[in-house]
């Protein structure tokens, strides 16, 4: 079974609203797209669209923050972290405001869209920014629980979410929490380490290596900040090498964030699974992420070469 995140995201912010009264959504001219407008047809009191204005956007939304709403803004991911950084960083974060940066269409799994709207560098601009959190789901049922957990998250939080249809990899979501990582697998040789669509590749990944007899531990690091350091520390004692896996260049992100934490608290090698440094182009999602890299076949390959760095 697939469904896209972004649809699980619109279905949730639905129900969402008809719990809380406080929750307002806005939008850039894409609620189509981004799905708000299921939330705009059911409470078109507490929706506004913005145009294309997405840094007025954010500027909208710190208001009625500071008037003591739950704020929503959605926009494709680009849009969201680049045009609009200015007013996340000082409006936003700054004062701490209950606002959440809810961005879909991350990544070169876009697609046809090209290069000006796959963002590969928006987890490492929110990850930096002092006060935020940083929330990347796997796929429909971890949307909709991040969806629910961010709203009784005081202060801003930045949750990412892409186009396609991906696989489902939970049954049940009872046990997730902020800040905590959630291991799919384990196992003692090496340690997988992703997030977003790339949770399912990893997945696929260790079942490949588990044919070859190397178990591996599969993490999804569901939140990049605030970072999972006792389990990350834990798989990294335990296994004694890490892959990180994420659709996002591999500077600033997921793979930056562990192979900052290990450097400086457990010393392993990490291999890092990502965007190597590289804009996205216009092409089939899934032929984008052969040509990128981001497969399991991918992972598996990382896997055998961070297991034969190990000191």
């Amino acid at each position: 079974m697939q469904v896209a995140t972004r649809d699980a995201y619109g279905q949730a912010l639905k129900e969402l609203g008809e719990q809380y009264p406080d929750v307002v959504v806005l939008d850039a001219d894409l609620s189509k797209s981004t799905k708000t407008v299921d939330f705009a047809r059911a409470f078109p009191d507490r929706f506004f669209d913005m145009g294309i204005a997405e840094q007025n956007m954010m500027a909208v939304a710190a208001g009625l923050a500071a008037s003591g709403k739950v704020v929503f803004a959605s926009t494709f991911a680009i849009f969201a972290t680049g045009r609009a950084y200015e007013q996340i960083r000082n409006s936003v974060a700054y004062a701490q405001l209950n606002v959440k940066v809810c961005a879909t269409h991350a990544g070169i799994t876009v697609g046809e869209d090209g290069s000006s709207h796959q963002s590969v560098e928006d987890i490492a601009l929110m990850r930096v920014i002092p006060n935020m959190k940083v929330v990347v789901p796997a796929d429909g049922p971890s949307t909709a629980w991040a969806v629910r957990a961010i709203y009784h998250q005081p202060g801003p939080v930045y949750l990412r979410m892409g186009r396609p249809k991906v696989p489902v990899v939970y049954d049940s979501v009872a046990d997730l929490k902020i800040g905590q990582s959630v291991k799919l697998r384990d196992g003692g040789d090496v340690g997988i380490l992703a997030c977003g669509i790339m949770v399912s590749e990893a997945l696929q990944a260790a079942a490949m290596l588990a044919e070859k007899g190397i178990e591996a531990t599969v993490l999804d690091v569901h939140t990049i900040k605030p970072l999972d350091r006792e389990s990350i520390l834990e798989t990294a004692r335990k296994t004694g090498c890490l892959v990180t896996a994420e659709e996002h260049s591999i500077i600033g992100g997921l793979g930056g964030a562990v192979s900052e934490l290990t450097a400086s608290e457990y010393p392993v090698p990490v291999v890092r699974v990502g965007v190597r440094d590289l804009f996205g182009q216009s092409g089939n999602p899934r032929e984008l992420m052969e040509y990128y890299g981001l497969t399991a076949q991918e992972i598996a390959n990382a896997a055998q070469i961070s297991m034969s760095q190990k000191g």
